[in-house]
């Protein structure tokens, strides 16, 4: 399966700048070696209004903002599977952006699950130091630890290989890959260094979070912060992952966290993931902690959207390969160039994520066209990924083989907005010779719902090939290719 490539593959995606969903299809089959596929034009779903909400519903969804980060940090919120990972840097961002909403009660004990751990008894949500602290700076970091109680990391030597491991982490991120440094914190860990605090974070159930704390005076949307670290990443917590393994990738994803609080703290949730788990590649290239993630995102499941954010589920981390594939096919500059449209400094686009993308890929055929590329490369990553012969290969919803006596098949499909569904057609032995061809037709959505289909050829020699329907404006397009036993696998 890792070396075969589907025939027909269907991979239709909404627009960029809109949230669509594909109503059920009718279909009618057809003859002569063709798979023909109907899809009806739909109805867009209604997207969140822009803009703060307010009254009694904001302040309803900010203490639910309160309760989440609380069962997060004393471990209590629930996981999707086992051995997840509930997600505190969000859980905490979302808290920080809810304050002008809660009670000037709940914004007290919002302030105590947002308050760093040296800040001890005003801390008091699982997260506070009980001793006094320890504090080690050089380059860009400060390591704070404690060195009493289960707070306390092994050894100087892990709290040595944790100021390396941070500083090498900002050469990479900020240095080489060029992002924005994260806001100053003004001098409140000691100093204008960033912050990082060892804690047994572990027990429960996470491997570190960053938290927004300040905004950059004069913005509305640029927040400094602080991050927290498992004190050691010890393997009986961590599934018997090799402890420095654990700090490198998560000190990688942690801080891109906190880099992002510099572009715009409230960017939407799933790319604040996806490109924070992409980031784990770029540091810790040999580790493949990522790769865990992979059956829950679009790389498995193409029919599941791009951007959808689960707070208790995967699919967010899983679907760190589209940003693989755009940093592949047009390097890694143009992930930092999305967060540019993304940002919310003076010379950003403010753009939100899939409208920033969008801009990003109109020079490189638009969006439309490289989704498509994308979902036809996830058909067979081992050909599409440099690593992609470790990864899963993209679910398939339709099987036909075609034969003499067997000419067509049909589906009906309905498809998300980014997201794409996969068919495959494979020749049988009786069609030999040159004289067999397959056909695809699809009847797809308008060109206003931005539909886009791919028909990869595995060969029996050779590379595969791609190619891509040409649809007209009312979204019909047929596509005719050889097809004989011989020469096509499927």
């Amino acid at each position: 399966m890792r070396r075969s490539f589907a025939a027909a593959l269907v991979a239709m995606s909404a627009a960029a700048s809109a949230a669509l969903s594909l109503a059920p299809a009718t279909a009618s089959s057809a003859t002569d070696g063709t798979a023909r596929i109907t899809v009806p034009a739909n109805l867009p779903v209604a997207l969140p209004p822009v803009g703060q909400a307010t009254g009694t519903v904001a302040a309803q969804q900010a203490r639910r903002a309160l309760d989440h980060a609380r069962q997060v940090l004393t471990g209590a919120a629930p996981a999707a599977a086992s051995g997840s990972r509930p997600e505190a840097t969000l859980a905490m961002r979302d808290l920080f952006a809810a304050l002008p909403d809660l009670s000037p009660s709940d914004r007290r004990a919002a302030h105590s699950v947002l308050a760093r751990p040296t800040d001890g008894s005003r801390d008091p949500y699982g997260d506070g130091y009980t001793v006094p602290a320890k504090r080690k700076c050089k380059g860009h970091f400060c390591i704070h630890w404690v060195p009493t109680t289960s707070d306390a990391p092994p050894s100087a030597t892990w709290v040595d290989k944790s100021l390396k491991t941070m500083n090498q982490v900002w050469q990479k991120e900020v240095g080489d890959l060029g992002y924005r440094a994260p806001v100053k914190d003004g001098k409140h860990g000691g100093n204008n260094l960033f912050d990082v605090y060892l804690k047994d974070v572990g027990s429960q159930g996470l491997y570190g979070y960053c938290a927004p704390e300040y905004l950059k005076p004069g913005r509305t949307r640029e927040a400094s912060g602080y991050c927290v670290l498992d004190n050691d990443f010890s393997s009986s917590q961590f599934g018997g992952a090799r402890p420095v393994d654990s700090l490198r990738v998560t000190a990688a994803h942690e801080f891109f966290h906190a880099v992002q609080f510099g572009y715009d703290y409230k960017e939407d949730h799933w790319m604040m993931e996806a490109t924070s788990t992409w980031m784990e590649e770029r540091f810790a290239d040999g580790i493949n902690d990522n790769r865990q993630y992979l059956p829950y995102g679009q790389v498995r499941l193409p029919y599941t959207s791009l951007d959808v954010y689960n707070p208790t589920g995967f699919n967010q981390y899983g679907n760190w390969p589209f940003f693989e594939y755009l940093s592949s096919h047009y390097g890694a500059g143009l992930v930092r160039q999305i967060w540019n449209l993304a940002g919310n400094f003076p010379g950003a686009g403010k753009q939100y994520s899939t409208q920033a993308i969008s801009s990003a890929l109109r020079s490189h055929g638009g969006f439309t066209s490289v989704f498509g590329g994308y979902a036809a490369a996830n058909v067979s990553p081992a050909q599409s990924y440099a690593e992609g012969s470790a990864w899963p290969s993209a679910k398939i919803d339709r099987h036909w083989t075609l034969a003499r006596d067997h000419r067509s098949g049909g589906a009906k499909l309905s498809v998300n907005h980014m997201a794409a569904r996969d068919v495959v057609m494979k020749p049988d032995a009786t069609l030999k010779g040159s004289r067999w061809r397959g056909r695809v037709v699809v009847d797809a959505p308008g060109r206003a719902k931005s539909p886009a289909v791919v028909v990869v050829i595995d060969r029996v020699q050779g590379k595969p090939i791609r190619k891509q329907v040409q649809l007209s404006r009312s979204g019909a397009g047929t596509l005719s290719f050889a097809f004989s036993h011989a020469t096509v696998k499927r």
